[in-house]
């Protein structure tokens, strides 16, 4: 059976991946990939400024680490938004819950089935699941909700098509076997289908998308540097100077 060009890339793409992931800095030419050490990483979600403003951007969050004397690790846009840039859909930071859950059907990748949420509790766990198996309870230390769910108990999420012609930048976030968060974002356009094929490749049981166009990651170690941004929620990673 023949592969596509593209097909071959991931193929390629994902060996790459997997030759190296002894490694925690995993170089490729076609996605952003930050595999988090729940051990050593110090994830966190981040909405509003003590000003009561929103970040929006990489930038401005970068700034507001430096300030508390720490270093910007990784960051990646969390989820969609609305006006106002407030969070669509459920988000939880710091035990506090400060957007309700949306459960309701609508336009867009958002309402598409089945709907997901990306949590971590107080013993620093992480896990995505689909929302209507979600149970807010008082360990879920961050949460945020998107849709639609990548991949759904080790399977691609059966509404994508192979040979889709929607193309998009795009990013998510999956569980890896051993429970640590992997986050992707992809350099060039792509299909939900072969998108979420990596995350399946890489082992993740369960993957949720994030966003599409608007999408931004900063990985200095990578010498991925993407500042700008107008988001809702941000997921970042910082450690002391």
């Amino acid at each position: 059976m023949k592969l596509n060009i593209f097909s071959k890339i991931l193929f390629l793409s994902v060996f790459i991946i997997l030759f190296s992931c002894k490694k925690e800095k995993q170089i490729n030419p076609d996605f952003i990939i930050y595999s988090a050490d729940m051990k050593k990483d110090k994830i966190e979600f981040f909405w509003k400024k003590n000003q009561n403003q929103p970040f929006k951007s990489i930038k401005n969050l970068k700034n507001y680490v430096n300030t508390k004397n720490q270093y910007l690790k990784f960051a990646m846009n969390g989820g969609m938004f609305i006006q106002n840039n407030i969070p669509k859909g459920l988000y939880i930071e710091n035990f506090k819950n400060l957007h309700p859950i949306d459960t309701l059907s609508g336009q867009g990748n958002f309402y598409l089935k089945p709907n997901g949420i990306f949590y971590l509790t107080k013993s620093n766990t992480s896990a995505v699941i689909s929302t209507e198996n979600f149970k807010i309870n008082s360990d879920i230390k961050f949460a945020t909700q998107s849709g639609p769910m990548l991949i759904i108990n080790g399977k691609i999420n059966p509404i994508f098509q192979k040979n889709s012609k929607n193309l998009n930048i795009r990013n998510g976030v999956g569980i890896l076997e051993n429970k640590n968060p992997v986050f992707i974002m992809s350099k060039k356009k792509i299909n939900f289908y072969d998108f979420a094929s990596l995350f399946k490749n890489l082992g993740c049981k369960n993957a949720l998308y994030l966003d599409g166009f608007v999408s931004r990651a900063y990985l200095p170690e990578e010498n991925w540097i993407q500042e700008d941004g107008n988001f809702g929620v941000i997921i970042g990673i910082a450690t002391e100077k």
